[in-house]
């Protein structure tokens, strides 16, 4: 069994994108090459990546040579909320079996959005269906095409930048009673007070900042920049649960700083611990780091991480 995640950065939307151009590709490519000359081939290959990877010419390659292989695969864009986790995560994969027969679920040429339900279903329908589902959960970027004129509708912003469309999605999930609530991620009996947000960070980023509190049943990405940088990071938790966050908000119009910033502490915002995020992404409750690794260099470490639940149930799949 071949297990790989190769390097991301060619294929992050937010990079150069640079593809079989980007040297860090390289080491991949090398290993594409040596694949097919192996006297022995592997039986089983999951490769995992960011999203992105799936429209790239690495990608194209990688489908090439383990089809000239022998090899039957499928390939998704799945997140740990398939599986019922309060955390999303959307990554690639690709999973490849050295067989004759293709998978019973095996959608050629698609990237399937969840985990195959049962083997009778038919695999176009469900991917059109994922899609569907994901076209619907989609959100308009929160800008007005007239700055002069106020968006209406689910464009409408409410408070903190966001639309009442990303609300009511963001409400919809707190109300999935299939999924755990995050309070059961979280730590106990532990020293929260070099997690909170410094007043200068919540003043500089409130409007950017994904607030979620321990009844919620959902949070953002966690990155390796989580606990040094605000924006696009990861959630952060709210600890006063008497206090509303809309409420906050609508009250900072027209408060000096200082008054915005003793407002904004009501809420006692913070960083999940690694523990936490560790948590959150699967990984057994005797998982520890370390003592020499700092809190940064575990939060780089969460952030480059896998949920441990989805590449167990690929693997599950994959081997069946």
């Amino acid at each position: 069994m071949i297990l790989m995640s190769p390097p991301c950065q060619p294929f992050t939307r937010i990079g150069l994108q640079g593809d079989v151009t980007d040297p860090r590709t390289n080491s991949f490519l090398h290993i594409l090459d040596i694949l097919p000359r192996l006297q022995k081939l592997p039986k089983y290959i999951l490769l995992e990546n960011v999203k992105g990877f799936e429209v790239s010419s690495t990608r194209d390659l990688l489908i090439q040579t383990i089809g000239n292989c022998g090899f039957q695969y499928q390939e998704f864009l799945l997140s740990p909320t398939s599986l019922g986790i309060p955390n999303s995560r959307l990554r690639y994969f690709l999973i490849a079996k050295l067989q004759s027969v293709p998978f019973p679920f095996q959608a050629p040429g698609q990237v399937l959005m969840e985990f195959p339900q049962t083997e009778s279903e038919h695999p176009q329908k469900h991917a059109i269906d994922a899609e569907k589902k994901i076209e619907e959960k989609k959100i308009e970027p929160n800008i007005c095409s007239d700055s002069s004129t106020q968006c209406s509708g689910k464009e409408a912003i409410l408070f903190k930048l966001e639309t009442a469309g990303e609300i009511d999605r963001k409400r919809q999930q707190d109300s999935d009673l299939s999924v755990p609530m995050l309070r059961d991620f979280l730590e106990d009996d532990v020293d929260m007070n070099s997690y909170f947000l410094p007043p200068k960070s919540l003043l500089r980023y409130a409007l950017l900042l994904d607030i979620v509190k321990p009844t919620s049943r959902r949070s953002t990405c966690f990155t390796k920049g989580y606990g040094r940088y605000l924006e696009g990071t990861g959630s952060v938790l709210q600890t006063t649960e008497d206090v509303q966050v809309e409420n906050i908000y609508r009250s900072l119009t027209n408060l000096s700083q200082e008054e915005k910033i003793t407002r904004l502490l009501m809420l006692q915002l913070r960083f999940f611990t690694p523990k936490e995020i560790a948590n959150l992404l699967g990984f057994p409750p005797e998982f520890g780091f370390p003592e020499k690794t700092t809190v940064k260099q575990r939060y780089r470490l969460l952030g480059n991480s896998l949920n441990v639940h989805v590449v167990a149930q690929l693997i599950k799949i994959l081997c069946e």
